[in-house]
């Protein structure tokens, strides 16, 4: 197989601390081994309007390891085979131009950085002869075949300290506070936050909760002379019975937006304890902000380790974390799955042993 000498990269979907770290380490790595690498904007964009794609250097990454954001922007709906465009047809398959400009840029491999939604785009574009390398992204930590994703530790990191903070005005007040956290449909963050801010009751999707069962540890935390109360709720999480609440619903190739859920505990909890309480949610705040120096150190490692599956021509692959190794995983085993937190999870199975009620 004939080496790459020009390669692209790009970030599609929701942002994540550390995306800037594993375009600085693709394209230094890249670099340093004789490839030319083309950053294209706004996720497949770039590929629809070469316009909007530049060269990188390593002069142009210096200085981005600790920025959160990406240099090279992202869209969370801009899927080519189905670009949201105002025609009377409706959505548009740009597809054809995305391969035909692959081919015109003189570009002979594509790394993908994002999450379940752009890595299935990517696999689809892999089928259509598009040399693709993947590398997993999303705070939300639900992509199947790797242990973290870079994000998630950062995301974590600030949930904790919001309800560390929260702790000090709870216990001032004597009151209920909930706190309401992202990941969708899996409960990593709030599993992960709860624990590390020592909440007293934690809801995620993954086990739909019984609120008087809540409401009853709670109180009996008020009778031993705990005035107090942490209570976390992931944005996905639901009552036994009930369904997921929505901030929007899905519409024109947008995915639903969840949230609202945090509210709606508060409120309830506040009825059956008797207590004052009060909600928070976290939302955006959590992708925000500079990356921690795990997610740093894992978003480098990953971007190197995807310009070698380029150098050596294994595509068709997503690198992953396999403590302690940074791995290749076959995309068609990744895309369309998700990792939710498994029953027999250790920190679920600690949490509950330590008296944190799920709910359930």
């Amino acid at each position: 197989m004939a080496q790459v000498k020009r390669l692209g990269v790009l970030t599609g979907g929701g942002d994540a601390p550390g995306l800037n770290a594993v375009i600085r380490a693709v394209v230094k790595t890249a670099w340093n081994s004789g490839i030319e690498c083309v950053g294209l904007e706004d996720s497949f964009d770039g590929l629809i309007d070469p316009a909007r794609s530049r060269v990188l250097t390593p002069r142009d990454v210096t200085g981005i390891l600790r920025l959160g954001g990406t240099i090279l922007g992202t869209v969370n709906r801009g899927n080519p085979f189905a670009y949201p465009v105002a025609t009377s047809q409706g959505p548009v398959d740009y597809s054809d131009r995305v391969v035909e400009n692959f081919e015109k840029m003189g570009l002979r491999a594509l790394i993908v950085i994002g999450g379940d939604g752009t890595l299935a785009i990517a696999h689809q574009f892999g089928a259509r002869g598009v040399p693709i390398v993947g590398v997993p992204k999303t705070i939300d930590n639900d992509i199947v075949g790797t242990t973290n994703c870079f994000g998630f530790d950062t995301a974590v990191a600030f949930a904790t300290d919001a309800i560390d903070r929260l702790h000090t005005t709870a216990e001032a007040h004597h009151r209920i506070m909930v706190v309401e956290v992202m990941g969708r449909y899996a409960g990593w963050i709030a599993l992960y936050a709860g624990v590390a801010g020592g909440a007293d009751a934690i809801l995620i999707p993954e086990i739909p909760f019984d609120l008087s069962i809540v409401a009853a540890r709670l109180s009996e935390r008020e009778k031993w002379g705990a005035r107090f109360s942490i209570v976390v709720v992931a944005e996905g999480a639901f009552p036994k019975g009930g369904k997921q609440s929505l901030v929007e619903a899905a519409d024109g190739g947008r995915a639903e937006r969840l949230g609202g859920i945090g509210a709606l505990v508060s409120e309830a909890l506040g009825k059956e304890t008797g207590k004052e309480t009060r909600s928070v949610v976290l939302g955006h705040l959590q992708r925000g902000g500079a990356p921690t120096s795990f997610d740093r150190i894992l978003a480098t490692r990953f971007g190197g380790k995807a310009v070698e599956l380029v150098r050596r021509g294994e595509f068709g692959t997503m690198v992953a974390f396999a403590p302690p190794d940074i791995v290749a995983r076959r995309l068609e085993d990744v895309v369309g799955k998700m990792r939710t937190v498994p029953m027999d999870f250790d920190v679920l199975v600690t949490a509950k042993a330590l008296g944190v009620t799920f709910g359930d």
